[in-house]
């Protein structure tokens, strides 16, 4: 694979996002001069690395080598594309878990890369400036959400600062190892667990009826969503960034889950590291689009990696 040459102001970072379900990668090309991001390289792999940390409050030793992997993996990758800085962060998962000092510790000395430990706040803004990076016509107030394994940030503001933000412990794999027993789930198992999901959103999203009208959503139940809304059997980055996600159309697909088993669901298109917390990803876009009365998302493959480029580049013009 050709590599493109470097100008005498770039700079070729790597940015890795550690969530509670998935590692993601982004090499970008970062020109200070001209204030943009190219992205050179995207990978994602599913770590589980939250696997039972809701309950057990601990990483354990099987999720910490799945971890150990893929960051090696992503260390060799970042290699050959010349990276001159390796940038990660990890969030909910190793922000709850009690052992994290050690994981970052034994991730250190296996794979020579650093992981920083993120607060919500913290993440919340990063998605937010990620989500819009690079975009056009981009309103002058507007709200990202962001759905992840552990938790889920929503944010408003403009493109040059955010104005409200809130970290909630709602997340995909965390509300699935809680509530559900089985696929698809009993209806008593989610009625609990909608239940759970409206207190902590009622209790939060006052200040975002302002912002409703634009808002934008990122990481996998969004994509995945709009993936599957288009009849796309596998991830197609050019037909899911900007697409414009419909409350019918998330409704549509939550009551299809409800009734679906991890085959059904699998058989969309879905991988199965994914599969399996779908329903209660989708639980929670659902009742904040309900809850918010937003018609429509548009979803973006952008967040904390292109947050965690973006303040890289702002980081460079200061100092330029």
């Amino acid at each position: 694979m050709a590599l493109k040459p470097y100008q005498a102001t770039m700079k070729r970072v790597s940015c890795i996002d550690i969530g509670t379900n998935t590692a993601l990668l982004l090499i970008a090309d970062l020109e200070p001069e001209s204030g943009t991001i190219n992205p050179v390289y995207h990978k994602q792999t599913i770590v589980r690395l939250g696997k039972n940390v809701d309950a057990g409050k601990v990483i354990d030793r099987e999720a910490l080598q799945r971890l150990i992997d893929s960051l090696s993996d992503y260390r060799r990758i970042s290699d050959e594309h010349d990276t001159e800085t390796i940038i990660a962060v990890g969030t909910s998962a190793l922000r709850d878990a009690n052992n994290h000092q050690e994981v970052i510790s034994e991730v250190a000395s296996k794979t020579g890369i650093t992981i920083q430990c993120i607060s919500g706040q913290q993440e919340a803004e990063l998605t937010f400036s990620g989500a819009v990076a690079g975009m056009s016509n981009i309103p002058e107030l507007f709200t990202v959400i962001d759905i992840g394994g552990g938790s889920t940030e929503i944010s408003m503001g403009s493109v040059c600062a955010v104005n409200e933000s809130v970290s909630m412990d709602i997340g995909s794999v965390r509300l699935t190892e809680r509530f559900f027993s089985t696929l698809p789930p009993p209806q008593q198992e989610f009625e609990a667990a909608k239940a759970a999901i409206n207190e902590q959103l009622t209790a939060s999203i006052l200040p975002f009826f302002s912002a409703r009208e634009h808002v934008y959503g990122v990481a996998g139940t969004l994509t995945t969503i709009a993936q599957v809304t288009q009849g796309l059997k596998h991830f197609d980055a050019c037909k899911v960034h900007n697409f414009p996600l419909q409350y019918t159309d998330v409704h549509a697909f939550l009551k299809n889950l409800k009734a679906s088993n991890l085959e059904d669901i699998i058989s969309l298109g879905i991988p199965e590291g994914r599969a399996d917390v779908i329903t209660m990803g989708t639980l929670i876009l659902h009742q904040f689009m309900r809850l918010l009365g937003i018609e429509k998302i548009h979803v973006s493959i952008q967040g904390l990696r292109f947050g965690l480029a973006q303040q890289e580049l702002l980081r460079m013009q200061e100092n330029t």
